[in-house]
């Protein structure tokens, strides 16, 4: 992991890094039975060089928590490793990844994953979601549904924690709620779990 993690902070694959201030790699148990995959890392993440470690990341955070799952037992990254934004002033405003990006960002995913060789596969939003299984997959169909990835692996889709920053206050209990027990179907493949 440490030599992909070295081969990709060189990629220059699409233009991304080009206003990213450094690739950002997942980070957990080399052989953690859960990993988590978002879209890409933010303003947080790229300063820092870790990922979910922003506002997004400090609601995932609290999520796993209360859905009694320690982030330290899964590993956490994103499609894509480098922070795509549009400078505003003094502010870099987060846009979405586009198709080829995601594409050049796949052979680390691919990577990680078959070294990580986790059990469940958990896409956040529909960036991840799109980069597992290779189609737009309709994130509020699926979302919550276990579906085979490969041989022994499973994926389960559902929102990514953004998306509850940007609710309107009176849909958000709720939506966090779902997100919650969404998080919950991951305690049953935690290495150790019962």
């Amino acid at each position: 992991m440490d030599g992909l993690r070295r081969d990709a902070a060189d990629c220059r694959a699409c233009p991304l890094w080009k206003n990213a201030t450094q690739t950002v790699f997942g980070e957990g148990g080399p052989r953690a039975s859960v990993m988590l995959v978002g879209e890409q890392p933010g303003d947080r993440e790229d300063l820092e060089g870790r990922p979910f470690v922003g506002p997004a990341g400090k609601l995932l955070d609290r999520a796993l928590a209360d859905a009694g799952i320690d982030r330290k037992r899964v590993y956490v990254t994103n499609a894509v490793k480098h922070f795509k934004n549009e400078p505003r002033g003094k502010r870099r405003i987060h846009k979405k990844p586009s198709e080829r990006e995601i594409e050049a960002c796949e052979r680390w995913l691919t990577r990680e994953i078959d070294i990580v060789a986790p059990r469940l596969i958990v896409a956040l939003g529909a960036t991840a979601a799109r980069a597992l299984t290779g189609r737009p997959t309709a994130i509020e169909r699926n979302r919550g549904k276990l579906m085979d990835l490969g041989s022994s692996t499973k994926l389960l889709v559902t929102v990514h924690p953004s998306s509850l920053l940007r609710m309107p206050p009176r849909y958000k209990e709720e939506a966090y709620r779902r997100f919650v027990m969404d998080l919950k179907r991951i305690a049953p493949f935690i290495r150790g779990a019962r």
